[in-house]
């Protein structure tokens, strides 16, 4: 059943082009759109039941952070459960990015480049040992959206690309399996960037692409979550804990929380990351 509930979108987007082009009023079109925007509503619910994580979920997996030198995290597990949704096992993602950047804006610029992020180009490195089973970047980095329009703007855009395939949600990304049940998720990555294939094996700390803004992003920003199978429509989300420091330099175990500025510690620190050798 699982693999279909994963077609709700194109259900979704059929019954309301079925509405649409209705032009006979309550009818058989109409009733037929219906059904499958209800059929579309309910395949999404079930879906996400079960991408549910069970009750007696696995210890949290201790990874190395994904990033080097300073960033914020948002959207995050340590301050809400889902941090996002348990839909394409985002249960427990987190959001990246760098500060300090362009401030958002009421009205202008409606939008901004990618490259006037510092997020943006920033090398992301591998979190522990594994093996490429999932690798696109071929998707274009979009103009920002974080003026009053861009948010309106990317609110209608995000209903649209879950009308697809996940790859219209991820943009450009890649899959790692950690083994023991675990893959690693890396999306809206930078076009192009991708340094490895299906198939590559990465040792911790290698660096494999690079952050961009393809995908349902509002600025370029590193989405990283666990999920206990290969199949993002299928898997469930799994925790996992990072070292780092604040800008007091305390340090910790763990997730950070949102607005949090952060640092790797004991592994890549500056803004460069750590030296890679060839396994």
């Amino acid at each position: 059943m699982k693999s279909f509930w994963k077609w709700h979108g194109p259900v979704t987007a059929a019954g309301a082009a079925f509405i649409i082009v209705n032009a006979q009023g309550i009818g058989p079109l109409w009733f037929t759109g219906l059904a499958l925007l209800a059929a579309g509503m309910l395949m999404r619910g079930a879906m996400t039941r079960a991408q549910r994580p069970p009750h007696d979920e696995a210890a949290p997996l201790a990874l190395q952070v994904p990033v080097a030198g300073h960033w914020t995290a948002r959207n995050g597990p340590a301050t809400k459960v889902p941090s996002h949704t348990h839909n394409l096992a985002q249960t427990y993602a987190i959001d990246l990015a760098r500060r300090p950047a362009p401030e958002p804006v009421w009205l202008w610029p409606v939008a901004r480049r990618p490259e006037s992020y510092p997020s943006f180009g920033a090398p992301l490195l591998a979190p522990a040992d594994g093996q490429v089973v999932a690798a696109s970047d071929r998707q274009r980095d979009h103009l920002s959206r974080s003026s009053l329009f861009g948010v309106l703007y990317v609110l209608g855009e995000a209903f649209v690309r879950s009308l697809g395939l996940p790859r219209h949600l991820l943009g450009n990304h890649l899959v790692l399996d950690l083994g023991n049940g675990a893959y690693a998720v890396f999306a809206h990555l930078r076009r192009g960037s991708l340094k490895v294939a299906v198939g590559d094996r990465v040792s911790a700390g290698q660096p494999f692409a690079e952050c961009g803004n393809s995908g349902n992003s509002s600025e370029p920003h590193v989405h990283f979550h666990l999920m206990d199978g290969p199949d993002i429509t299928s898997a469930r989300g799994l925790r996992f804990t990072w070292r780092y420091q604040d800008d007091d330099g305390r340090e910790y175990e763990g997730v950070p929380a949102d607005n949090t500025c952060f640092s790797p510690v004991g592994t890549a620190t500056a803004d460069e990351p750590m030296p890679y050798t060839e396994p």
